[in-house]
């Protein structure tokens, strides 16, 4: 079955409350989406640490119910 990307938002931003989430949905079958993740969560971790939180917002979703997720992580640029 597939997910809507609105619950993927739903998901990462109930983990990340700040997150801003941009989701394409690559195939139109809500099975393989690209996501851009914008939260003031990732400041100071590693690429790898970024999308392990992300993957962890998702729970059993990856690799079940959602099948592929593209995603790029980024923190919020600082107004001066």
């Amino acid at each position: 079955m597939p997910m809507p990307a609105a619950e993927i938002e739903r998901l990462i931003k109930v983990a990340l409350p700040d997150a801003e989430v941009e989701i394409i949905d690559l195939a139109g079958d809500d099975d393989h989406f690209s996501a851009t993740v914008t939260s003031s969560a990732f400041t100071g971790k590693t690429k790898l640490k970024q999308h392990q939180l992300v993957y962890a917002a998702l729970g059993g979703h990856m690799g079940g119910t959602l099948h592929a997720l593209q995603l790029q992580t980024l923190t919020p640029k600082l107004e001066s």
